[in-house]
């Protein structure tokens, strides 16, 4: 990347790492040095919360307006009907609008952590929905309108559609559909409020191209598309997955400490590159605190999991999720903060195998899991090897709070409620 810009928010997706493509850096960069610029970035609401995968958007929404433009976020109450068929291999299967609309209530909760929704400033964040101008297309009128702007052969030649096609998985008309109804959305967003700018993830360049190309076509307006990495972690694992699932940024879903936790088991080659992207301190801090070596690096680990956990939860949560942390992991206590699993008499009854209690605490997925982390000496009850697989928790074992662990860095709590 040779290019130099002058506007604030280009200097800062480059230096940070945010940047993968722009369809034309030169005029976006004028476009934004002329005045606050309205940009967006959709959210398809296919579960009740979205998860650090899509942290990096989030952050560069918040860079946006930080920098003194107006970031939109774009709920897909219509294009989650369709379902985007960008890089998979199966159809997604079809949420109902009640479905749709809980899961957008969901979502909408983390946004206000980033973004300043509330202000009087002209760069006032706003959040829209599609569905308030798809769900009211005429299909015949939408078609001789819209449809005739849309090239099949150049649709089928986009990497998203091509790699399905060339496996010989079934791609559905409906799914064909998303890339047309995500190119109105931008259409429809630039016509309304004057939006300049979509971005998103590497993987929807095809999509960012499209609603380019008709936006010029319909309105012969100049807009713009830029793209984030799809991030993996230095070992290859897809951003925002860890051993036990999806790691959401609601709290009901992934607890402040669990999410902490997350963050301070990230890799050593990770650090700085985090650090960059998902914290606002300065980049040679970054730098510096992802060069250590050592013990001296775990320090920047914590580092790195107090800020991105204040950013979401608080700075409370931050500061209680490392004491909990330290008093587990240093002093091999018990900390008030770990994930809790609360069990009634009425459950135990007579009294609960140990495995079911692991699989309820969520430190296993599945009993055949639990067994195995007990046979591999990998489940602890209070800090002391757990070997007996059929060992039974009955309501006197739980006069007391009993902590299980799974390996060194996962815990929990049972007790009896």
């Amino acid at each position: 990347m040779t290019y130099h810009p002058k506007s604030d928010f280009i200097a800062t997706m480059i230096e940070r790492g945010f940047l993968a493509d722009c369809t034309d850096y030169q005029g976006l960069d004028e476009a934004l040095i002329s005045g606050c610029k309205p940009a967006y970035i959709g959210f398809d609401a296919t579960a009740k919360s979205l998860h650090v995968g899509s942290l990096i958007q989030i952050m560069m929404l918040r860079w946006l307006q930080k920098t003194g433009h107006q970031p939109i976020t774009l709920m897909g109450g219509g294009t989650t009907k369709v379902g985007d068929p960008s890089f998979r291999a199966d159809e997604r299967p079809l949420l109902g609008p009640e479905q749709i609309d809980e899961n957008i209530a969901g979502i909408k909760k983390v946004f206000s952590a980033y973004i300043d929704y509330d202000s009087d400033a002209e760069n006032k964040a706003l959040m829209l929905n599609n569905a308030e101008w798809l769900d009211g297309l005429n299909y015949l009128d939408f078609l001789r309108d819209i449809g005739r702007h849309f090239s099949v052969n150049r649709m089928l030649a986009f990497e998203s559609v091509k790699s399905r096609l060339d496996r010989e998985q079934s791609l559905s008309f409906l799914e064909f559909n998303y890339m047309i109804l995500q190119a109105y959305d931008f259409l429809e967003l630039n016509r309304r409020y004057g939006c300049v700018l979509q971005m998103g993830g590497s993987d929807q360049w095809g999509n960012i191209v499209n609603g380019i190309d008709l936006t010029r076509r319909v309105l012969d307006h100049e807009i713009y598309g830029l793209t984030s990495p799809l991030l993996t972690t230095s070992d290859g694992k897809k951003m925002g997955k860890s051993q036990d699932g999806a790691v959401w940024l609601n709290a009901e879903m992934r607890s402040p400490y669990e999410f902490w936790q997350f963050w301070r088991n990230t890799t050593d080659a990770d650090v700085s590159r985090f650090l960059k992207l998902y914290t606002e301190m300065p980049v040679d801090e970054c730098d510096r605190l992802g060069a250590l070596q050592g013990s001296e690096i775990n320090e920047a680990k914590i580092r790195l999991a107090n800020e991105v956990t204040a950013l979401l939860h608080g700075t409370e949560a931050a500061a209680n999720a490392e004491a909990t942390a330290r008093e587990v992991f240093e002093k091999g206590g018990v900390g008030d903060d770990l994930p809790t699993l609360t069990l009634s008499a009425d459950e135990l009854g007579e009294g609960m195998s140990i495995v079911q209690v692991i699989v309820k605490s969520g430190l296993a997925k599945s009993g055949k899991e639990a067994k195995r982390l007990i046979a591999e000496n990998g489940a602890k009850l209070d800090d002391a090897p757990l070997t007996d697989a059929g060992l039974i928790i009955d309501a006197g074992a739980l006069s007391s709070p009993i902590k299980l662990s799974a390996g060194k860095k996962r815990h929990a709590l049972v007790q009896l409620g």
